[in-house]
């Protein structure tokens, strides 16, 4: 575990590097998640060194305090930014809430990137009320409804599921409301046209929480997108399906 420090908190993240040579990409989790979940990326990284961060609040993490929407999505921002200086990382993939901050970074920053890896994700990221309902008055009946069937995952084994519900569960309730409100109020559909680096949507094929069609979105907007689908895989594609998705991402950072 590494960290890197700016306004006074820590900020934790994991370097998988076998002397991999090609672009260095930072993964950035999404909503009550940690690094954790890119794990099997790191398999990748004697070609291409994988940098997998735990956003503020989220595993070693240090805390924020802040509202939900465009001042949560800065401090995670200026997380990821910072990890990336610290590493050199010129390619950024995102899942999910990860990739909202990956296309944050991309319009309002000034880092230099050769690449964008957006994975189950969208321009828009509406949350449905009844998950919203749930995540502030019943917070164990808000992580189930989030692993039902093509949500998180499509057909992966239990422990996958009892993974991701202990790691929400160590997040907790409040940090995970505030990463799904900053998602419900994250709307950059309107500015895909500024997005100047090649990138790449990708997404499970039953991915019901960002659906395929948000790709398809991404790939219209986008000048320089490509577009992959993931099958037999939903939300977490890198997690349930890790060789196909490795397979379409090593591709994008050969050609970046």
């Amino acid at each position: 575990m590494e960290r890197v420090t700016r306004g006074g908190r820590d900020v934790a993240y994991r370097v998988s590097d076998r002397g991999g040579d090609g672009p260095t990409v930072c993964c950035i989790h999404g909503s009550g998640g940690t690094g954790d979940v890119w794990t099997a990326q790191s398999r990748l990284s004697d070609r291409f060194p994988v940098i997998a961060l735990d956003l503020a609040g989220h595993g070693d993490s240090d805390d924020i305090e802040t509202e939900p929407g465009s001042e949560t999505l800065d401090a995670y921002a200026d997380d990821v930014v910072a990890v990336a200086e610290e590493t050199d990382v010129t390619v950024l993939c995102g899942n999910s809430l990860g990739g909202a901050v990956a296309l944050w970074i991309a319009l309002e920053r000034d880092l230099a990137l050769d690449g964008l890896v957006l994975a189950g994700t969208g321009a828009k990221l509406s949350v449905a009320e009844p998950l919203l309902d749930a995540l502030a008055s019943d917070f164990d009946r808000a992580v189930s409804m989030l692993h039902e069937p093509d949500r998180l995952f499509h057909d992966a084994p239990e422990e996958y599921a009892e993974q991701s519900t202990a790691a929400m569960a160590a997040c907790g309730r409040a940090v995970t409301e505030r990463d799904f409100l900053t998602c419900h109020r994250f709307d950059v559909r309107d500015r895909l046209d500024d997005v100047d680096v090649p990138s790449l949507a990708i997404v499970g094929e039953h991915d019901g929480l960002t659906p395929p069609e948000y790709h398809d979105y991404l790939d219209d907007r986008i000048p320089d997108c490509q577009r992959a689908t993931v099958a037999d895989a939903a939300h977490l594609a890198m997690l349930e399906q890790p060789t196909a998705f490795n397979a379409a991402l090593a591709e994008f950072l050969e050609r970046v």
